[in-house]
């Protein structure tokens, strides 16, 4: 088995969809987006899954629907974070 492969955090996967939906791949370089990517992640608990089906299927729409809201808040935190700092340099 191996981890990468098998699981990972459900959280990357509504983070991309988010970034995706803002289009901030139009706005910022790869170097940027990865370290948003990074702060993102951190501010968020893990939900670790193995398969996408099983979140489909087992996890409550309210619950869904917090994760997705968490995510928002979390890029919007670590986006004004990684602007103030570049406006610095």
């Amino acid at each position: 088995m191996k981890l990468d492969d098998d699981i990972h955090n459900y959280y990357e996967k509504l983070l991309l969809d988010h970034l995706v939906e803002l289009r901030l791949d139009d706005e910022h370089d790869t170097e940027y987006l990865a370290d948003l990517c990074c702060i993102v992640l951190n501010l968020l608990p893990p939900k670790y899954i193995r398969y996408e089906v099983d979140m489909a299927f087992y996890l409550p729409q309210t619950e869904r629907f917090e994760m997705i809201m968490k995510v928002r808040e979390a890029v919007a935190k670590a986006k004004g974070f990684l602007d103030t700092q570049r406006d610095k340099n």
